[in-house]
């Protein structure tokens, strides 16, 4: 989680080998656009093909607004990709979310192409729960 590599001190920004990619946002905005809708369509299509995989989606934002702010904001996001997820047939209990508001941003530099990278939602590949 981005959590666990700000603990660690490695970046909170997603591999370019991920399976999953990050989705993000206009400024102040949890909508979802099309290039948002497409990247969670071939991020659903990884999850359908790997059925046993639960991921996490972590919700983030730039630095502008208060921390409280932020942290709804970033709920927001997080759970706006989940609900399309879902709607494309993904389980809802295959997914969780949380948000990290602007706590663990990306990139640290102040201006619009650093904010930019910071308003997104990430998606972790969570362990797979054991068969009870």
């Amino acid at each position: 989680s981005s959590l666990d590599n700000l603990k660690e001190g490695k970046s909170s920004a997603t591999a370019a080998s991920s399976p999953l990619k990050d989705v993000f946002f206009e400024f102040d905005r949890h909508d979802l656009t099309g290039d948002a809708r497409d990247i969670l369509k071939g991020n659903a299509e990884w999850l359908k093909k790997n059925s046993s995989a639960r991921v996490e989606i972590e919700g983030h934002c730039d630095e502008r607004g208060t921390s409280e702010y932020n942290l709804a904001l970033g709920a927001k996001r997080s759970q706006a990709a989940r609900d399309y997820l879902v709607t494309l047939g993904i389980a809802a209990d295959r997914i969780s979310t949380i948000s990290y508001g602007e706590e663990i941003p990306a990139c640290i530099e102040s201006g619009e192409n650093c904010w930019r990278q910071n308003r997104r939602v990430r998606f972790i590949v969570a362990p797979s729960r054991p068969a009870s």
